[in-house]
């Protein structure tokens, strides 16, 4: 079973993020994918986010009805930053014969070597990289030559063609804030619930 890893902080999950994950769940021919809420980022300790449980439920609500696609809760109420090889691990030991494929954007992949154990994601995961303007899918030789890695360990990198949907968290946020249109940026369901609860009215 090939299991896609898609963490972030999905606030809020935007269409970009949909259309993302079904293209590496199609291309990377892969089982299901799990969207992983971040709980404390650790390239975001300083900016406040919504409440995990608000981030959760709009993406829920985004992912209703598609069969492959799940939430999975895991870094909520773990202590400390969110990192994603602890993330990857506690995956690993609750399935065990699971391929672990990690969704990365191109442009992620040069701040590796400065990630929380970067070996030790190399050593759980696929890596499965998105396509962006400007950023060339890296080479497996290329990543060996920033990351040391354990013997016997090597990258496997798999790039994903999507469409370019320019859409980022920040902008729908800053929209909002202002009062302007976000229809067709996020799902009708999550725009109607970030309307409901009054998210982002104070950025």
């Amino acid at each position: 079973m090939r299991v896609g890893i898609f963490g972030g902080s999905f606030d809020p999950v935007h269409l970009g993020h949909l259309i993302l994950a079904e293209q590496c769940r199609e291309q990377g021919k892969l089982d299901e994918v799990r969207f992983i809420p971040a709980a404390r980022p650790p390239h975001k300790q300083h900016q406040s986010l919504t409440s995990f449980h608000q981030r959760a439920e709009m993406l829920g609500l985004a992912i209703s009805g598609h069969s492959a696609f799940r939430i999975d809760e895991l870094e909520k109420d773990r202590p400390g930053p969110s990192f994603t090889a602890d993330s990857l691990e506690q995956l690993k030991n609750a399935m065990p014969d699971a391929e672990l494929c990690l969704i990365l954007g191109a442009d992620s992949v040069v701040d590796l070597p400065q990630w929380h154990e970067p070996a030790r994601i190399a050593a759980l995961a696929e890596l499965l990289v998105v396509g962006r303007p400007g950023w060339a899918l890296p080479k497996e030789a290329m990543l060996r030559s920033l990351i040391e890695l354990p013997e016997g360990t090597s990258w496997r990198i798999r790039g994903i063609t999507i469409p370019l949907v320019e859409i980022a968290s920040r902008e729908i946020r800053r929209k909002t804030s202002l009062g302007e249109s976000i229809r067709y940026q996020v799902p009708r369901s999550v725009e109607a619930y970030i309307l409901q609860h009054g998210l982002y009215r104070m950025e």
